[in-house]
């Protein structure tokens, strides 16, 4: 069941943000070299390889930005995202995951502050969620939440409430945990769940370098047999990223490290899926080198 709901954590972790005053946008790239799948009968690890790269670019545009008396932001944003990802396997005796995925999502995001202590966060999208061997509408699903967020400080606000999710074919409500802390001066430290963690050091305004851990996924429907299932993709790396302002809007993060987890689950479609043990784990690959290249432009 962990490994099923990691899958859930991944495909809703793009609503944890809070609303921008001004257009942004990141355009990313990973890599993970080809290393060992793990056979999930007996834990072995065998001479079957695959390896993961990925081409990300997310958008945020404000359609409606106010602030009340006391700076507390209101506004209504248009998300706008997309993921390719490029598998290549080897030395498999039968084809077992897909070459290719694409999550391509379009949303709405609102937020408002709810007093002097609360804010609400609304957020709903729809999007393709495809391995592009069998587009259909199976290929579609929707999702949309609420966030209820108590801010105890500028620097630290934890959050709770219901996520709304057709991943499973019918509509499904999810409990879902929004927490978000950091720290100012030299040395920072930051915890955003789900999305990850990151402790580093400010060198000057225009350089930093950061230790993190991130956890971030796919996710895919295929026909399998004539059934419709969902394929999940879930990796959690962890290295070292320098950071580089190469201005007022634009800023350079490379990482390297290693990607700790990298694991993949299937379920057909329904409720019971992600709550059940399995009998037998689910595929994953052995833990190998990790590489990223992420471009940030943030208009205030």
């Amino acid at each position: 069941m962990k490994r099923n709901l990691l899958a859930v954590a991944c495909c809703l972790s793009g609503y944890c943000a809070f609303a921008q005053t001004g257009i942004s946008a990141e355009l990313k790239t990973e890599y993970i070299p080809f290393s060992s799948y793990i056979r999930p009968e007996d834990s072995v690890k065998t001479n079957s390889k695959t390896d993961f790269k990925r081409a990300d670019i997310n958008l945020s545009i404000p359609l409606s930005v106010k602030k009340d008396s006391s700076g507390r932001v209101k506004a209504w944003s248009l998300l706008l995202s997309g993921s390719y990802a490029k598998m290549t396997h080897k030395d498999y005796e039968k084809q077992l995951f897909p070459d290719e995925i694409l999550n391509a999502q379009v949303g709405i995001q609102h937020m408002r502050p709810l007093g002097k202590k609360w804010s609400m966060m609304m957020a709903a999208s729809v999007g393709v969620y495809s391995d592009l061997e069998q587009v259909s509408s199976d290929d579609i699903l929707g999702q949309g939440g609420i966030l209820f967020i108590r801010h105890f400080s500028p620097n630290l606000a934890l959050g709770a409430g219901p996520v709304l999710t057709t991943a499973f074919g019918v509509p499904m409500i999810l409990p879902w945990i929004y927490f978000d802390w950091k720290t100012n001066g030299k040395i920072k430290f930051k915890i955003n769940f789900p999305e990850g963690m990151e402790a580093g050091y400010l060198f000057s305004d225009k350089f930093a370098l950061k230790a993190v851990v991130n956890l971030s996924g796919m996710t895919v429907e295929r026909n399998k047999d004539g059934k419709s299932m969902l394929l999940g993709y879930q990796q959690i790396t962890a290295g070292l990223r320098p950071e580089i302002k190469i201005n007022e809007k634009l800023s350079l993060h490379l990482t390297g490290g290693t990607a700790l987890l990298r694991g993949i689950s299937e379920n057909d479609r329904k409720i019971k899926s992600i709550f059940r043990d399995k009998k037998i784990a689910d595929p994953r690959f052995a833990t190998t080198f990790y590489a990223a290249v992420s471009l940030r432009w943030n208009l205030p």
